[in-house]
């Protein structure tokens, strides 16, 4: 197909198509004249991988790049997961900063109970992992606020999570492609945490009703 169609098939301008190819994020098409290149179906799939990097995860050209480098050399679904899984943007909650002496305490403080809840859960997690340090300062501004998320209160939330990695993993696996499993991964993974938020809130508010005497208001005039 000409660039023209590609970027119909894609919703991709052809100015932005051009650019991913001199960024070295989309291979070069086989030229077929001095001035005209013809692209496959491999073309319209990265050409969706990017989107998705880009608009989903909100990922730089120079992250995507990365991104798209490591997906490349991973020959496993495992590799794939990790690469994306490590490039996403970690979900932190920002603490405010305060005495030096009382910020270290909150930080070893919050340091010991990720460890002591990876260590219950006996999950297979590197320590340079971005996520310990994300789940860290969310924990420590937790302490902070004294909402009481101890390892032993996080255990019960942890399984949950762990159900729904083992249910990501699985549709991850029908996959063969590692650009179609790319894909998909930053679908899963950059839209997971709205949806599973969404569906927690809807959950609470029918706990809410079931154990309240709820009453709609009344909108009529």
């Amino acid at each position: 197909m000409k660039i023209s169609e590609l970027s119909r098939r894609t919703g991709v301008p052809v100015a932005s198509i051009k650019y991913f190819r001199r960024e070295g994020l989309l291979p070069a098409g086989r030229a077929t004249a001095a001035t005209l290149a013809e692209y496959g179906e491999e073309h319209a799939q990265r050409l969706r991988l990017i989107k998705a990097l880009t608009t989903l995860g909100g990922l730089s050209i120079a992250a995507t790049r990365d991104v798209l480098t490591a997906v490349d050399r991973s020959n496993s679904t495992d590799g794939t997961l990790k690469a994306i899984s490590y490039a996403l943007p970690v979900p932190v909650a920002q603490a405010p900063t305060g005495d030096a002496d009382e910020e270290a305490h909150a930080e070893s403080a919050a340091e010991a109970d990720v460890a002591g809840l990876i260590e219950a859960m006996d999950w297979q997690v590197p320590d340079a992992s971005p996520h310990i340090r994300g789940l860290t300062t969310t924990l420590k501004e937790l302490r902070r606020l004294d909402a009481d998320y101890r390892p032993e209160r996080l255990v019960a939330y942890a399984e949950l999570a762990r159900s729904i990695a083992r249910l990501d993993l699985e549709r991850a696996a029908a996959f063969e492609d590692s650009s179609t499993l790319a894909e998909q991964a930053v679908v899963v993974l950059a839209l997971s945490g709205p949806l599973l938020e969404l569906l927690r809130r809807l959950a609470q508010e029918d706990q809410v009703r079931r154990r309240t005497s709820f009453e709609e208001p009344d909108t009529r005039g």
